[in-house]
């Protein structure tokens, strides 16, 4: 019991003693330890409402699913994959400080659950994660596994994709650490068929292997300037809360898929079985995918395993490249009439001519990709013109028959009338055709 003759701390009740200092107040007394204590809730309270500032407005699966859907037309498993694995992923991160309720009284800690997307190219992987990114309002890092190499060799190490991610974050640690990282082109790490020279794979299975810590969850030290070896204070950030999204084409996919699914008959003669007329699909074989397909394709079961969410994407058709071209918010029709418009010329494409234009994207067979190349072609002659024409008007591309009975895509143009007040152009298109007079101008002098 304290003697109530000499000063106590007025938490503990410890007595003054050379040993224990008090610090004194108007109306009582703190010890030492007492102000540890209260320093370490006083930052646990700044801590708490920090994340909760940093944290994003967390809204519904179906909402993710909803806003996705104004910018990506199609593959509707995906964005529902999606849309789940980042609502469970932000809803572990905003009660990670609660006290775990769990009806067998056990102390049960979430895991985060990477994602896994596999599809051909053009079919909108880049886009879905960056419009993810955008509705959330978190740090978005995106990587290209190809630059990646093992450390100590010419190249990115995989350190440097988290330095990407605190740039992105303004170099604030905590709120880089709600942040999304996507690894493109994660098929080119496939680790390679041996052969008969033994050559050290530093951009392949290497690379694998140095960012499984980094996927499951790891203290990275990155320098002010941003690299490793950058002598003075580092920033470390924990990456175990860092959703990471890998993507890749994965050409030769569906092969080893039709190979399980469908064997090859070892039978010859009478004993042969008669082959198949019809041929699953590649949409149908994507849909078969398992992790072993994955694994014979290359990648090491280790970062397979970090990845246990696996989602395909479906190859684009004719339907879905016409619902490109004019549907999202940001359709290749709306950019162009917008180029177009910034002249003070209207744009107009018809009905055929989309048509066409998807065909012959799907010539192509580079996806979404080749709309533009092929609007690109079409209009390139007309853009490099019009600035020099401000009569220009009207712009229509249309379909017509060529010379040898086929289809290809023509523009019409139209000029201003007589007495028709001139269009309005953006001052950087006046500019651009003011200089261009006086170009022509000193040219024939």
């Amino acid at each position: 019991m304290s003697n109530p003759e000499k000063p106590c701390c007025s938490f503990c009740g410890a007595e003054k003693s050379p040993t224990v200092p008090l610090i004194a107040g108007n109306d009582g007394r703190i010890c030492e330890a007492c102000v540890k204590l209260a320093h370490q809730v006083v930052s646990s309270w700044g801590q708490r409402r920090k994340n909760q500032q940093l944290a994003p407005q967390l809204r519904t699966p179906a909402e993710y699913k909803r806003h996705l859907d104004e910018s990506v037309i199609g593959q509707e498993g995906a964005k529902e994959t999606l849309s789940v694995a980042v609502y469970n992923h932000y809803l572990r991160l905003l009660n990670c400080d609660r006290e775990p309720v769990c009806q067998l009284g056990e102390q049960v800690e979430l895991e985060k659950s990477n994602i896994l997307m596999a599809g051909p190219s053009g079919t909108g992987k880049t886009l879905l994660v960056r419009t993810l990114a955008r509705i959330l309002g978190v740090p978005f890092a995106m990587a290209d596994a190809t630059t990646l190499t093992q450390a100590g060799y010419v190249g990115d190490d995989v350190d440097s994709i988290i330095a990407r991610l605190l740039d992105a974050a303004g170099g604030d640690v905590q709120q880089a650490q709600w942040g999304i990282v996507y690894i493109d082109e994660v098929d080119k790490l496939a680790k390679r068929s041996g052969g008969g020279t033994a050559v050290r794979d530093i951009s392949g299975e290497g690379v694998q292997q140095a960012l499984l810590k980094m996927v499951e969850g790891t203290e990275v030290r990155i320098g002010k300037g941003g690299r490793r070896g950058d002598h003075g204070e580092e920033q470390v950030v924990d990456t175990r809360n860092i959703l990471f999204i890998a993507g890749g084409a994965f050409p030769g996919l569906e092969a080893l898929v039709s190979s399980r699914i469908r064997p090859k008959s070892g039978g010859i003669g009478f004993h042969a079985q008669p082959p198949r007329q019809q041929q699953p699909s590649t949409n149908e074989l994507l849909a078969a995918l398992l992790p072993d397909d994955l694994h014979e394709f290359g990648l090491i079961p280790e970062f397979i395993g970090r990845f246990p969410i696996i989602t395909f994407l479906q190859e684009l058709d004719h339907a879905t490249l016409l619902r490109i071209l004019t549907e999202p918010r940001n359709a290749l029709l709306k950019q162009y009439k917008q180029l177009f418009a910034y002249q003070g010329v209207d744009l107009t494409i018809s009905d055929a001519a989309l048509s066409h234009i998807a065909d012959q994207a799907l010539v192509r067979k580079t996806g979404a990709r080749g709309l533009r190349a092929v609007l690109e072609a079409a209009l390139q002659q007309t853009m490099f013109e019009m600035p020099s024409q401000p009569l220009m008007r009207g712009c229509i591309l249309d379909l017509a028959e060529d010379e040898v009975g086929g289809s290809t895509l023509v523009v019409r143009t139209r000029l201003a009338e007589e007495g028709e007040a001139p269009a309005e152009q953006s001052a950087v298109a006046t500019a651009a055709a003011q200089d261009g007079e006086k170009s022509l101008l000193s040219a024939d002098l």
